[in-house]
């Protein structure tokens, strides 16, 4: 009988496990493109590596009293499971940071979430049907497009301006609004482009969304990360309206790898049901991690006078890409005013597509930067995200680099 079972278990079937036809439509082009820079690093050739906005990665460091934080966490053993909404002192701190931010909530409307991302896929779950569709910006930020894909909705592409500073056309979104139209993304501070909406143009938006009964999704995750200081939470213009509110230790605390965000659902009671079936989903993923929990109320109530020299360092940063950029032959980049990222455009020679030039690039300069296709734009238009979080002088030397190839690919 043993050699009988043996047998049939090393029979081999020829017939290949098939992949569920939804990953077919799941695409994260910011972790994509690595693959290709793993291929180009195996020869030999090192890579300079601008595609993800990680702090740490650039010698921007954890603030030593987050750090404490979660270590004395986990020496006080708070290892095990939270509950699935995260820890109350948490809850209360990003609730009264809210509030002093113009945007009154309770503490029983606010999620710790592992990361801004899982907030945002569980309200998208939570609110949008198979089938019905999401106003998202072109460019976006491709983790919304992703989650889409996996929960079998549709996102519709409306257009943001780099002629005027990549502020959201009005109009080309109220031509993309279908009667299956559930929610609006907005990013603001803007990733990728480093964008910031004035007050004029985000009452405009939130008009927009109560008029056509949407829920706004208004990630806020650089909202720290304005040069000129922190930029107001949209819904304090108008705390009534259904605004789910996102932000996270990633960024502006320098913590990207400890997976810790919250989300403020809007105090109105037309979020009361999205509001108890975003708990429902976050009670059956348990929690989000324990110990880097204890780091948010540190990071609301405690010292944050970091955030005043990485403002600083990012806008150096964005003066010198902007300046290098615009001074290249066939290149134009709009200079960012918020956060680590820009989105410049190259001329391409006929026939080729941004895809071309950033695996060009890759090959030829071991730099990697992101194609403006993966974050929604047309792949001819030529656009490409830059992180610049690298040094000054690294930066001089990476600029030269892209200039050199440019001008070659110009003339291939």
């Amino acid at each position: 009988m043993r050699a009988k079972i043996a047998g049939a278990m090393s029979t081999q079937v020829s017939t290949s496990i098939h992949a569920a036809q939804r990953v077919s439509r799941f695409t994260y082009a910011i972790r994509q493109v690595v693959a290709e820079a793993k291929k180009v690093e195996a020869t030999g050739r090192t890579v300079r590596y601008l595609n993800i906005g990680d702090p740490n990665a650039f010698g921007f460091l954890t603030p030593p009293h987050l750090v404490e934080a979660v270590a004395k966490a986990m020496r006080d053993g708070h290892n095990g499971y939270t509950a699935s909404v995260g820890i109350a002192p948490a809850r209360e701190a990003a609730a009264a940071d809210f509030t002093a931010r113009g945007v009154p909530v309770s503490a029983d409307r606010v999620l710790i979430t592992s990361g801004t991302s899982e907030g945002i896929e569980l309200a998208l779950t939570a609110i949008v049907d198979e089938g019905e569709d999401v106003l998202v910006p072109s460019p976006t930020y491709p983790l919304y497009t992703a989650v889409l894909a996996k929960i079998g909705a549709n996102p519709v592409y409306y257009r943001t301006d780099p002629g005027h500073g990549w502020l959201p056309d009005l109009e080309h979104m109220k031509a993309a609004l279908t009667a299956k139209t559930r929610a609006l993304v907005l990013i603001d501070p803007n990733n990728p482009t480093g964008a910031i909406y004035p007050e004029a143009v985000r009452k405009q938006l939130i008009a927009f969304a109560l008029e056509h009964n949407l829920v706004v999704l208004a990630d806020e995750v650089y909202g720290d990360l304005g040069f000129t200081g922190a930029v107001p939470a949209l819904a304090a213009l108008a705390p009534d309206a259904p605004i789910i509110s996102y932000s996270s230790l990633s960024k502006a605390y320098l913590a990207p790898g400890w997976r810790a965000g919250w989300m403020a659902v809007g105090a109105t009671p037309r979020l009361d049901q999205a509001l108890a079936a975003i708990k429902k989903l976050a009670d059956g993923r348990l929690c989000s991690p324990g110990p880097m929990q204890y780091a948010v109320t540190a990071a609301l109530t405690g010292d944050r006078s970091h955030q005043v020299t990485f403002r600083r360092e990012l806008n150096l940063r964005s003066d010198l890409t902007a300046a290098r950029f615009n001074a290249m032959p066939g290149m134009n980049v709009v200079a960012p005013q918020a956060a680590f990222y820009a989105m410049p455009q190259v001329t391409l020679p006929p026939g080729k597509t941004d895809e071309d030039f950033v695996r060009g690039l890759l090959h030829a300069k071991g730099v990697l930067v992101v194609h403006g296709s993966g974050f929604g734009l047309p792949p001819e238009g030529g656009y490409f995200r830059v992180v610049f979080l690298a040094s000054p002088a690294e930066l001089e030397a990476i600029y030269d680099d892209v200039a050199d190839f440019a001008r070659d690919f110009a003339g291939a």
